[in-house]
């Protein structure tokens, strides 16, 4: 139920940036609303959905198998009431103080005086409630899914897309600033978020009465423990954070640019990191649990072997067919050519690190499962510093020498940071003596090296320009799109089948 509603609201997500891209285009305007929206949403991920449910559910589920109804009920109260008061100081504060918090966010409209400052200030103080609304949303669904109640939880994102998307045609031509409507729908979304949780806490009888309690100790438990997930949670958020600072620097439309490439990124990232991450988190700690060491090391092995031989390609594919994708889904109206070329040049940069991003998330849970999570912080912090350095080394140096598309290099910088991370947690695995590879990585890595140029070359020799593309009708161009893509899938398929590679080779517990 989860997988499913998390493809669904994938897919809403991609139909939500497809209608932004073709009614608004990308220029100052949309950057305005994407910084607006960043916000919040920085604040969601860290909070929200980060420290604050990383340290509530465990505490919540503790409560719930002690059996004590009332203790639980009075813990969800309090919890609910320490939220609430915290995060209306939060809001109110946000709220007053727009663009002393855009300053932050956006020093170089500010120091530039550029429009985009005072309307993206205009959009912060109506998207910046839906902080408070969807930390709320965070904390019901927390209290749902520690009940077995996933599906509810899951479907939320769904509902922030469908209500951008009937903003954006429904309001949006009402309005004297079309671009105003974004804010209005991710701030009615919040509203529609949290109501729709509110009879299913109802149904299972936990529907809070908030009572300010911060000498609770089951809020002072959770305060606790908000502590270092809050740092752990934080690093990737602060890294989005300091991409967006920088781009504000740059020319209108950076932001944009960047914002549609990570997007398309964020597909294969969630699809296939995050199951893969899911999948061995539990059996490894299983296993360490266990003393189990070489079972232990045979999974982590498992999972290295299998990231390769799908994100190698996918990676690969995405950058070679980074102009048909972003023709086909966003080039349309207000989404001009130029705007296609300059997301592809962060696109195909963003691309070059997708095995490195998916690679993080299936070897920090070998750090978790053995109960070690100080670690990859550190090293997630350590990267994070590295990325600043390279942020300000690759677009200095593009400006520097007039390259087209400096955006770009704040996607390479976080591609390279992203080689580092994984570096440091392969080699901090191997140094503790938990992952040990088996023989035959050398050569899987060159033939699936090898299986992917092929297909990067069938592509690029097929595939034909952008000129071409935009002449096609939408249908066609899509149609078009999917030939390619299975194209490119049969030619990697077909030399890795002449290679050796067999799917039996990944099965649960094969070499």
């Amino acid at each position: 139920m989860v997988s499913g509603a998390t493809l669904l609201s994938r897919i809403l997500g991609f139909v939500r940036d497809m209608v932004i891209a073709r009614l608004f285009g990308a220029d100052g305007r949309t950057d305005a609303f994407f910084i607006a929206f960043r916000i919040p949403n920085l604040l969601r991920r860290m909070f929200a959905e980060g420290s604050f449910s990383l340290a509530f559910v465990p505490v919540l589920s503790e409560y719930r198998e002690t059996g004590d109804r009332a203790a639980l009920k009075d813990l969800v109260d309090h919890v609910a009431g320490a939220l609430i008061a915290v995060l209306l100081v939060i809001t109110a504060a946000g709220v007053l103080a727009a663009p002393l918090v855009l300053s932050l966010f956006a020093p170089g409209w500010l120091a530039e005086g550029r429009t985009e400052f005072d309307l993206s200030s205009d959009m912060l103080r109506i998207t910046f409630p839906y902080i408070l609304l969807i930390s709320l949303t965070a904390f019901a669904g927390g209290i749902l899914n520690t009940f077995e109640r996933f599906l509810l939880p899951a479907l939320t994102p769904v509902l922030l897309n469908l209500s951008m998307i009937g903003a954006a045609l429904l309001l949006s031509p009402r309005l004297d600033v079309p671009v105003m409507a974004l804010a209005w729908g991710v701030l009615i979304a919040g509203f529609v978020q949290l109501g729709v949780q509110v009879p299913a806490l109802a149904r299972i009888g936990l529907l809070p009465r908030p009572r300010w309690g911060r000498a609770h100790q089951g809020v002072r438990r959770i305060m606790r423990l908000m502590v270092p997930t809050l740092l752990g949670s934080s690093a990737a958020q602060i890294n989005i954070l300091i991409d967006s600072v920088i781009a504000t620097f740059l020319v209108s439309g950076s932001v944009s640019w960047l914002y549609y490439s990570d997007r398309l990124l964020e597909f294969p990232l969630g699809v296939f990191g995050i199951a893969l991450a899911t999948v061995i988190l539990p059996n490894l700690s299983r296993k360490h649990a266990a003393k189990s060491t070489e079972a232990f090391s045979d999974t982590m092995d498992w999972a290295l072997r299998l990231s390769l031989v799908i994100t190698l390609p996918a990676a690969a594919g995405l950058a070679a067919l980074a102009v048909p994708i972003l023709t086909t889904l966003f080039q349309y109206q207000a989404f001009q050519a130029d705007d296609v070329i300059m997301s592809s040049l962060s696109l195909v940069a963003y691309a070059l690190g997708l095995p490195a991003f998916i690679a993080v998330k299936v070897l920090a849970p070998g750090y978790f499962a053995r109960q070690d999570p100080k670690t990859p912080v550190k090293i997630g912090l350590l990267a994070l510093g590295a990325n600043v350095i390279m942020n300000l080394l690759f677009v200095g140096g593009m400006l520097h020498w007039g390259f087209e598309g400096p955006h770009a290099g704040l996607a390479l910088a976080s591609s390279a940071s992203a080689y580092l991370n994984a570096t440091l947690l392969y080699l901090g695995l191997r140094r503790c003596g938990a992952y040990q590879p088996r023989h035959g990585w050398m050569r899987l890595l060159l033939v699936t090296a090898g299986c992917c140029a092929a297909m990067v070359a069938a592509l690029v020799y097929w595939t034909p320009g952008l000129d071409i593309w935009m002449r096609l009708p939408a249908l066609t161009r899509a149609m078009d799109l999917l030939l390619y893509i299975v194209f490119g899938a049969a030619v990697y398929g077909l030399c890795a089948w002449l290679t050796g590679i067999r799917p039996a080779q990944f099965s649960r517990g094969g070499s």
